[in-house]
């Protein structure tokens, strides 16, 4: 016990003023973060740490493989694995799953989807990391609505776009997305869990004919597969 104890006195002996820093900075880290799948850089920002402190420590960290970045100021601990649709809310703040992913999410479409698409108020743009490739669509303030904050796994919750706003989504980006031919070439698939009272309501709520022509095609497509699988 002697010996252990001289050990460690001799290994701290050896550790800098720095380190030492470091080491309490990393155990502060670790306490405030807990559990939290993703944290901010501000999230360090305690005490005397000024942004640039904070900012040269993760950067630290980042070399070392003690936290991983994600996004300039957003991070991870190498043994978290959270759901992509939190990595997708947590990279671009203010958006929501939608379009092919939230399809797929939904079962709407058969497709595998790679990237996690999201909409957002603000800039376009594309990410990747460990967790996979995210995309991000502008749109107009004004559509940003039909969102639920779902919860996808034990106690992660993200927010994801109502499966009927997805819909409408994707045919708002696409050109020409109101008509049958392209809405036939989704092969939508499991359509008895669309809200077609909703549908009208949310396409009604953009006030984009586009949208409203491709509610009558959705609901049209609905009925016909329902009357094909109707139970003898």
């Amino acid at each position: 016990m002697a010996i252990l104890v001289k050990t460690c006195a001799k290994t701290l002996q050896q550790l800098t003023i720095s380190d030492i820093i470091a080491l309490m900075r990393w155990q502060q880290l670790q306490k405030i973060i807990q559990d939290q799948p993703l944290f901010e850089t501000s999230l360090f920002l305690t005490g005397d740490v000024t942004p640039h402190q904070a900012q040269r420590q993760l950067s630290d960290w980042t070399r070392a493989e003690k936290v991983i970045q994600l996004r300039r100021g957003i991070y991870t601990l190498p043994h978290q694995n959270p759901h992509p649709f939190v990595v997708a809310n947590y990279l671009v703040p203010g958006s929501y799953v939608s379009l092919q992913m939230a399809l797929a999410y939904y079962h709407l479409i058969p497709e595998h989807v790679a990237a996690v698409t999201s909409v957002t108020t603000q800039r376009p743009g594309e990410y990747e990391n460990k967790f996979g490739r995210f995309s991000y669509r502008h749109i107009h303030p004004s559509l940003f609505y039909g969102i639920d904050y779902r919860l996808l796994v034990n106690d992660e919750y993200a927010f994801v776009a109502m499966p009927e706003k997805a819909l409408l989504d994707l045919i708002h980006f696409r050109p020409q997305g109101d008509s049958r031919e392209y809405i036939e070439s989704l092969r939508l698939q499991n359509l008895e869990i669309l809200d077609i009272e909703r549908l009208y309501h949310l396409a009604e709520r953009a006030g984009k004919p586009k949208l409203k022509r491709a509610a009558s095609v959705i609901e049209a497509i609905a009925r016909r597969e329902a009357e094909e699988y109707e139970p003898l």
